[in-house]
């Protein structure tokens, strides 16, 4: 019992210090070393999530649709390609080839794909920095469902089809019930690597598309602390949401 609660103080610390510390550069004034806390503490960096020359709303929409989107994309894709991949002769090829594009940084692989964005007057929109995301997010999404599509899961569409459901009654009532953990984890999986990514975005979207990721990096060049901590506030929000909505299941793989 004494184990089990220094381990789950340990972790609220743990996980609890980045907020703190990222509160108290967003809350503090004339924070100088060596002083342990801010002098003063003001509010007015958090009142600047209102006004429009910051951006920080803008950006937090902007990357809560381009996440929301490409993870439920790249779920919907990679549930089918995995299904393909397990009916196909070699599927041990087919599934290496969907790790190459973690073989190399995100930013190569924005460089590589930037010319073929161009040429599809794509480059610096919406819809070429989810083209680009997707080329990540789905032979992740494909990676994960390979273990669903198994023998069984193949046994069990077979057997609806026997016994009388069509094409569309086996996926509604038989797989998706059977894959639905694997979904509900697939997009969460899927929305933090759309939702933190910073290299191909910033890459692609030629500084058109400001999301929360590239402000934090522009505050931080800019030696704006304050917004910046603002910024990775907000970013952090969403993560924490999710694994605050997901806790029981983590904890009981854990324990």
């Amino acid at each position: 019992m004494r184990s089990k609660t220094f381990l789950t103080s340990f972790m609220v610390v743990l996980f609890g210090l980045p907020f703190v510390l990222l509160g108290l550069l967003a809350l503090g004034q004339y924070w100088r070393f060596p002083d342990v806390l801010p002098p003063t503490f003001s509010f007015d960096a958090l009142g600047r999530l209102l006004t429009a020359d910051s951006g920080l709303a803008t950006g937090g929409l902007l990357s809560l649709g381009i996440a929301t989107g490409v993870s439920v994309l790249a779920t919907g894709l990679g549930f089918w390609v995995a299904r393909a991949i397990a009916q196909s002769r070699r599927p041990n090829r087919w599934v290496t080839l969907s790790y190459l594009p973690y073989a190399m940084p995100p930013v190569l692989s924005a460089v590589l794909i930037q010319p073929y964005i161009i040429r599809m007057h794509l480059s610096g929109t919406l819809a070429g920095v989810g083209l680009g995301l997707l080329l990540v997010t789905v032979p992740f999404s494909t990676l994960f469902f390979r273990s669903f599509w198994s023998q069984q899961a193949r046994q069990y569409e077979q057997l609806s089809r026997t016994l009388g459901c069509s094409p569309t009654q086996a996926l509604t009532r038989v797989l998706l019930p059977l894959a639905r953990p694997l979904l509900v984890t697939c997009l969460f999986q899927t929305f933090l690597l759309a939702w933190f990514d910073f290299g191909l975005t910033n890459y692609l979207s030629v500084g058109k598309v400001r999301t929360l990721t590239v402000q934090v990096f522009l505050f931080i060049g800019e030696a704006n602390s304050r917004l910046a901590a603002v910024a990775s506030l907000l970013l952090l929000l969403p993560p924490a949401l999710l694994l605050w909505l997901n806790k029981r299941t983590i904890v009981r793989r854990v324990f």
